[in-house]
């Protein structure tokens, strides 16, 4: 007989980023921008204590427009890190699309890249690296792409309003968090 190996599936809470953790300026790809939504560090922790993934999946089309590169958004992220460090939190992992349908960059033009939201390869990329369960997933964004991104991956969205992000993750009741 056979012993049968089964991967344990994860729960994840996704963010994407501008408009969720921190403020959407437009183009945030330097780290002086950075200022963070109300609640978004707390949010973190309350998903980290809750054994729960965070991860973040975000449309970086600054890069395609040439505002920054991708090494900018790879800085920004490890800042984000370092603060909610100090806040004892942290993010699992960051997925980030710099495809643009008509990218000034040359090489980040694409028609309809599989990962730029509302396509769900960052989501679908992630659950796969992360052994996540979509029954215990939800994708917290700002806007209708990110709620049709989740749709398609099969988990479940929940549109951000603005405001407190701890107070919106703990009104959303899921039970897991």
């Amino acid at each position: 007989m056979t012993d049968k190996c089964e991967t344990i599936k994860r729960a994840a809470v996704f963010f994407d980023r501008d408009g969720v953790l921190n403020v959407d300026h437009g183009y945030v790809g330097d780290v002086s921008r950075l200022e963070w939504v109300e609640g978004a560090k707390r949010a973190v922790r309350r998903v980290n204590e809750a054994g729960i993934l965070a991860i973040v999946a975000t449309n970086q089309s600054g890069v395609a427009r040439g505002i920054f590169d991708e090494a900018a958004v790879d800085r920004l992220h490890a800042a984000m890190q370092a603060v909610l460090a100090l806040e004892g939190a942290h993010i699992d992992a960051f997925y980030s699309c710099p495809f643009l349908p008509g990218a000034t960059v040359p090489a980040y033009d694409h028609p309809d890249h599989p990962d730029r939201k509302p396509n769900p390869g960052m989501l679908l990329r992630a659950i796969a690296d992360w052994s996540v369960d979509p029954a215990l997933a939800v994708m917290i964004g700002d806007s209708p792409r990110d709620i049709e991104a989740a749709r398609r991956a099969g988990i479940s969205g929940a549109l951000f309003p603005g405001g407190d992000l701890d107070a919106f993750v703990r009104e959303l009741r899921l039970g897991w968090v």
